[in-house]
């Protein structure tokens, strides 16, 4: 069953609760696996709880190179810290789009992970600096990149993780009526045995880059080439591959719902208000080197 969705982004939004699967027999956890978090010299000052602003570039519709969406991404964190520097931080980031078929590796990855020689690799493979281990990006997968300073939320990876994990478990539980939930030990959203979304994260001066791949419509071939986030004893799955027998609707119209209410959730959570960007000024954006 698909609930349609009737909201708005700038309405005043209850805190949030850690959601626990319906799963009988399925484990919850608070604590994600380590690796899955980098961070590089914090600085601290006190928090806020008020709503805020979060400056959203979506390009949901849009597949986009990885080396395209790094840069910009890189872009932005050192224009907020410069910002930081002069107490003029006022708002967030969230970049959304899709992905050209791609493998990127965390820092915990290693090529005994890889079902194919790194020379000659199916798709472009790049190295990254989020924490975790290999995984697979591509066409039918909704990709959020927030640039959060959790200055201004919770300076707590932990808690973020599991903030990006709600994010998600409140889409496909309250939409699409999957029983998701967490995993001791893991960090990622998953149905059953299999994950749907993946969560890596870069954090400098506690500003927050990099992020979640949710998978709506993806072909899940490309994850066989690979051990999908080091985890050799499980599965990974779709929104379309679980509702294969129950729903009619098109990619694009699974892609739409799942967008919509992706941005909703994100606002509940995070207790932030969008404001809605031209697309164009990221293509201005300065070029980081990778």
């Amino acid at each position: 069953m698909i609930v349609p969705l009737n909201f708005s982004l700038s309405s005043s939004i209850p805190p949030w609760t850690i959601h626990t699967s319906r799963s009988a027999g399925t484990n919850t956890s608070l604590r994600p696996t380590a690796s899955l978090i980098t961070i590089s010299d914090s600085n601290s000052s006190p928090q806020q709880s008020s709503i805020r602003k979060c400056e959203c570039y979506d390009m949901y519709k849009q597949v986009v190179p990885f080396a395209e969406a790094w840069a910009w991404q890189k872009s932005i964190l050192e224009d907020r810290k410069t910002l930081i520097d002069d107490n003029q931080d006022g708002s967030d980031t969230l970049i959304m789009l899709q992905h050209q078929s791609v493998y990127t590796l965390g820092t915990a990855s290693t090529e005994k992970n890889l079902n194919f020689d790194v020379k000659d690799p199916p798709f472009p493979l790049y190295h990254t600096e989020r924490g975790g281990e290999v995984t697979y990006h591509g066409p039918g997968q909704l990709v959020m990149y927030p640039i959060m300073n959790l200055r201004f939320h919770e300076m707590d990876l932990h808690w973020y993780l599991r903030a990006l994990e709600e994010v998600v478990i409140r889409v496909l539980s309250s939409v699409f009526d999957l029983k998701a939930s967490r995993v001791t030990g893991l960090t990622g959203v998953w149905v059953g045995d299999n994950k749907l979304a993946a969560i890596g994260i870069r954090v400098s001066r506690w500003l927050t880059y990099h992020g979640l791949a949710l998978n709506v419509s993806t072909d899940l071939s490309p994850f066989s080439r690979i051990v999908p986030c080091g985890i050799k004893d499980r599965g990974v799955g779709s929104i379309k591959g679980l509702l294969s027998d129950s729903c009619s609707m098109s990619d694009g119209e699974l892609i739409d719902i799942a967008h919509e209410s992706l941005l909703k959730e994100f606002c509940e959570v995070f207790q932030v208000e969008l404001s809605h960007q031209p697309v164009s000024s990221l293509l201005r954006l300065p070029k980081r080197k990778q």
